[in-house]
């Protein structure tokens, strides 16, 4: 298994939409209540979204390639069983609290034929490698409450629970004002 960081170029992020996010988000829409995509998904606009964000000098993402044809193929265009991704940004902590600085897990996914092994470690071991990288002293992530293996695996690892993000539609928030 070889993991590779993703150029915020075209090719690559196409690629990886296509091999690996438009699975994990049609999986993760199965799993979790009010996830999934838009019925106007545009792929072209997500390439262009997602280059621009793995662009910036504070995110990186990387992708688990199996079996790749050649180490040194473009990933736009290797030959190779795409497996998984995480991507991760940095999350500095202004000066005005008393807390580390952070790299946030923002997208991670296995594909289903490759759970179970050292993937999912592989993959988190490089998203601290970035955080040890740039001094942070703390991994984060937010995980929805319905998906109940990330939820294990991520306690498996130590992750505690530090805050609780809530939602409600506008339409359905119960206000006496």
């Amino acid at each position: 298994m070889e993991i590779r960081p993703v150029e915020a170029a075209e090719g690559p992020i196409r690629r990886y939409i296509e091999e690996l996010w438009l699975p994990y988000m049609r999986e993760l829409e199965e799993v979790v209540k009010g996830e999934g995509l838009s019925p106007e998904f545009d792929v072209e606009a997500e390439i262009e979204w997602q280059i621009d964000r793995f662009d910036a000098a504070d995110s990186r993402l990387w992708v688990a390639l199996e079996d790749a044809d050649e180490s040194t193929a473009p990933l736009g265009a290797v030959e190779a069983t795409f497996a998984g991704f995480v991507g991760a940004e940095l999350d500095p902590a202004p000066s005005s609290f008393d807390q580390p600085d952070s790299v946030v897990v923002g997208d991670f996914y296995v594909a289903e034929s490759f759970r179970g092994g050292e993937l999912a470690d592989r993959l988190i071991a490089r998203a601290v490698g970035f955080a040890r990288e740039h001094g942070c002293e703390q991994l984060a992530l937010d995980v929805d409450i319905d998906n109940e293996r990330a939820l294990a695996y991520y306690e498996k690892l130590g992750f505690e629970v530090r805050r609780h993000r809530m939602a409600v539609p506008i339409e359905e928030l119960r206000l006496d004002a």
